[in-house]
């Protein structure tokens, strides 16, 4: 309960209420009772302080209320929790359960393989017998027919004798522990593969069980059960939601009628329809699968299973509100499905332009609109704090992100009210989870109450959810110069520049040569070498010349006019001829 408690004390609390609770005839187990000592101290009503140690009359009061609440067998409430803790310690998913089968096969075929993989005959007698046991290997790790039945014990042996005769034993104890139990694994494929061929072919099988047809037949009638619980389940609560609608707009209509009860009926059927629905595409996909058939009538038989257990949860408010009961209280009450409530909101939508400081996600802008990950289980954020109610919510109306959550809502009034003050609505429900214990698992409220979190959803704590992928038009523009120009003015790039520099850095002028000898170099010989000095080399690349061409002369007569009135122009050329020049 609170978190100043030790470990101790919450362990003596548990032990105590169990076993008040088996005094009085009713057994129940630990994590049951771990769970309502939880639940009873966050509920409000109780007066406990989560954040103070209890006292010993408190720790006796907590006892007694916990009990209470645990020997109230009629209360739908306790048939929910009671539900959704076996559902949380019973269900594992395909891979977990198919994982955990194997691993079992494999620790009762393990005595078998270490026999065959340490044994080293020598004799005949001996080899004979490790191949009956590699035989029996075949047979065990297949599970095609029984062991003791010799005609499957024949057909295994011809299937075996096939692809591994028995010539091949010297070889087979000569490879490493290892390589003999991969080549194992390897002969049992083959043989049972074979079987199957045989059985195909009408040559033998007779033993193995026609798997498709198993399936065939139990997959319809596993999902006919679930379906017609799951039709149930929803009338049960359109009718629910229905008359609670009612009472809250006549509430002297219904005074002998309990709204705390019908809401607690209501949160059963709710939870009952979850769990339902998570098992119902699990028998819709078994029907899509023709390969692995044992592994699928395990499966089947395991779901199965846990539904058949489940319906007995919800029985306790199926007997508080009978049919007849129902019926008659529901005379003039309209009973709108969950689809109906969804299609009379269908043409209407959240006007993001009302809300400044909030984000609206809608199908038309968003990637992966159906699957974020609604809050609340996909019920109307607005109508279980301010209502009570459980009604389910249209995300087309639009989908509320706040703190980098989601939220629907049942219409566009509520959605308007909720987000006027998201914190307050949030609060609202989680005082609501404290008053129904049963509404922190439907309502997925873990990440509220972390201590209270289920053992597989705390396994799970690490899977982030799907975040919303906005779609938007944008565009961008890059500069054609980033950063400033960076241009050195004293860079020189050729080398003679750089070294008529360095001479001029230097001043060669006003340097004075010294001379030095040591005693290694006294009176060493003088060296001379002789070399060809350049000699004068001229060439002529061009030479001058020069031509004269005779320049045009081109004169026109008679542009002054004369006596008659029309003018009479001669063109006269008098440019000389080139060879005149």
């Amino acid at each position: 309960m609170s978190r100043d408690l030790t470990e101790s004390a919450i362990k003596e609390i548990i032990r105590e209420t169990e076993q008040e609770c088996a005094a009085r005839g009713q057994t129940v187990s630990e994590t049951l009772v771990a769970f309502m000592v939880k639940a009873v101290g966050l509920d409000p009503r109780n007066d406990f302080n989560v954040d103070q140690i209890l006292t010993k009359p408190d720790a006796q009061n907590l006892i007694q209320l916990c009990v209470t609440r645990l020997l109230d067998t009629a209360n739908p409430s306790l048939s929910t929790i009671k539900m959704q803790v076996y559902f949380d310690m019973n269900y594992a998913n395909r891979a977990e359960l198919l994982s955990e089968q194997h691993r079992l096969l494999e620790g009762r075929l393990a005595p078998v393989v270490r026999d065959i993989t340490d044994s080293h005959p020598r004799v005949q007698e001996e080899m004979e017998n490790v191949y009956q046991k590699i035989v029996s290997y075949m047979l065990l790790s297949s599970g095609l027919g029984s062991p003791t039945d010799i005609e499957v014990v024949r057909e295994v042996t011809a299937a075996l004798q096939s692809v591994f005769p028995q010539t091949e034993m010297i070889t087979f104890i000569s490879l490493s522990k290892k390589n003999k139990e991969q080549q194992l694994k390897n002969l049992a494929m083959l043989v049972t593969g074979i079987r199957l061929y045989n059985k195909e072919c009408r040559r033998g099988g007779s033993s193995i069980d026609d798997l498709p047809a198993i399936l065939n037949e139990a997959i319809p009638s596993a999902t006919r059960t679930v379906d017609e619980g799951l039709n149930t389940c929803h009338t049960l609560a359109h009718r629910y939601t229905a008359l609670l609608e009612s009472m809250q707009e006549d509430q002297h209509r219904y005074t002998q009628l309990s709204s705390f009860k019908l809401k607690e009926a209501l949160f059963n059927v709710r939870q009952y329809e979850a769990f339902l629905c998570i098992l119902l595409p699990l028998f819709v996909a078994l029907s899509n699968l023709w390969t692995g058939f044992q592994d699928e009538i395990l499966l089947l038989s395991f779901l199965t299973n846990i539904a058949n257990n489940l319906q007995q949860f919800s029985e306790i408010q199926s007997q508080l509100f009978p049919e007849e009961v129902l019926t008659s209280l529901l005379e003039g009450v309209t009973v709108k499905s969950d689809e109906e409530r969804i299609r009379e909101t269908m043409g209407t939508r959240v006007n993001v332009s009302d809300f400044k400081n909030q984000e609206w996600l809608f199908p038309e802008t968003t990637d992966n609109f159906d699957q974020l990950l609604i809050q609340y289980h996909g019920f109307c954020a607005h109508a279980i704090g301010v209502k009570g109610l459980t009604l389910p919510g249209n995300p087309t109306i639009g989908i509320l992100k706040h703190k980098e959550r989601c939220y629907v809502f049942s219409s566009k009034e509520a959605a308007y009210i909720f987000a006027q003050d998201p914190d307050k609505f949030i609060q609202l429900n989680v005082e609501k989870a404290r008053e129904h214990a049963e509404l922190i698992q439907l309502l997925e409220l873990r990440h509220q109450f972390e201590y209270l979190a289920p053992y597989a959803q705390a396994r799970n704590a690490g899977k982030c959810f799907m975040k919303p992928t906005t779609k938007c038009d944008s565009s961008t523009q890059t500069d054609t110069h980033i950063l400033p120009p960076t241009i050195v003015t004293s860079y020189e790039w050729n080398e003679w520049e750089l070294r008529r520099k360095a001479i001029k850095l230097a001043n060669l002028r006003r340097k004075l040569t010294r001379a030095m000898q040591t005693d290694l170099s006294h009176m060493r010989r003088e060296n001379s070498t002789q070399v060809y000095l350049p000699k004068d080399v001229s060439t002529q690349t061009k030479r001058d010349n020069s031509s004269s061409v005779p320049r045009p002369q081109i004169f026109l007569e008679g542009l002054r006019g004369g006596s008659s009135p029309t003018t009479h122009m001669v063109k006269v050329d008098l440019t000389r001829a080139v060879d005149e020049t």
